[in-house]
């Protein structure tokens, strides 16, 4: 959600749909023809490598996109497919791509929340989740991918979902980094399906890792990439801030700490900010600091804990 000046975002993503675009040496990328307020301009697939290569989050369920991908790949051999997480933005055509290329698929595993779903919770349909993907091979943290010419570590990211990995080329000191890290926007997190806690923590895991140069699975790529992230981490931190701030004036719904918090906010993305302070919510119930009687649920009522 772009609702925050002090964030270094950069907007300026030219890339039309299906053109492929060398974006480094043995780093491709294609356009999908996605836009929205949570996509901004599309998905991006990347290609890595040359001759025997890798694909990168295949995208939404898009023959066009899919055939873009597979006309920029022509006369070479697709060896691999790696999926960052299962939003139905990135992984459901990944089917089209394995039927035309036969390569196995490699993610952390199928989609799952974050936690269980409390009683209490209704669906959230923000979530856009892939219920039907299964990876052929499952990748846990620190595993690496080999193919030819190029090495990629698998990083845990949880936060945005909780099966969402990166994908570093530490030799080259890129990492893809799926929507954990957008140069555009920050990313949603949305509980169930996300988590602030894990989130943070998988901030912190980016920043201390060698890798600068970030590709994202929307908009431009990110140079000085944990500097980055350390914008990102003191924004979340400032809006923990603003929302005890909010709170220490009394309880509150979540409605009304978004009309607070996020002032001139697109309509379009009220809900998705409501969740967001969800997550941040749970994240402060979880360490004592504020209180909901029941679970913290999108609607619940909030107050700080020690009774201010």
């Amino acid at each position: 959600m772009a609702d925050n000046d002090d964030i270094p975002f950069n907007r300026d993503f030219p890339l039309k749909p299906g053109v492929v675009d060398e974006a480094r040496p043995g780093v491709r990328r294609v356009l999908c023809n996605n836009p929205s307020p949570f996509t901004f301009t599309g998905t991006v697939s990347y290609i890595v490598g040359k001759g025997n290569v890798a694909i990168i989050d295949p995208g939404p369920d898009d023959e066009a996109h899919a055939k873009a991908l597979l006309d920029a790949v022509r006369g070479e051999t697709v060896t691999h497919i790696l999926v960052t997480h299962t939003h139905r933005d990135h992984s459901p055509n990944t089917a089209r791509i394995k039927a035309a290329t036969g390569a196995p698929v490699y993610a952390e595993g199928p989609h799952r929340a974050s936690r269980p779903r409390f009683e209490s919770e209704k669906h959230n349909p923000e979530s856009g989740a892939d219920r039907d993907f299964r990876p052929d091979i499952v990748v846990k943290n620190g595993d690496v991918i080999e193919g030819q010419g190029w090495a990629l570590e698998a990083v845990a990211t949880p936060g945005h979902t909780a099966n969402h990995l990166a994908f570093a080329w530490p030799e080259r000191k890129i990492n893809f980094v799926g929507d954990h890290v957008m140069g555009w926007s920050t990313s949603i997190v949305a509980p169930p399906d996300g988590s602030m806690i894990d989130y943070m923590a998988s901030l912190a895991r980016l920043e201390g890792r060698s890798e600068d140069l970030y590709f994202s699975g929307h908009g431009p790529e990110i140079p000085e990439g944990p500097r980055y992230v350390r914008f990102l981490t003191r924004h979340r931190q400032a809006r923990e801030a603003s929302i005890l701030h909010r709170l220490a004036k009394g309880e509150a719904d979540i409605p009304t700490m978004v009309r607070a918090i996020y002032i001139g906010i697109d309509p379009r993305l009220t809900n998705a900010a409501g969740y967001s302070v969800l997550a941040h919510l749970e994240d402060l119930v979880t360490r004592g600091i504020v209180a909901t009687d029941g679970d913290p649920v999108i609607g619940g009522k909030y107050r700080l804990a020690n009774g201010e």
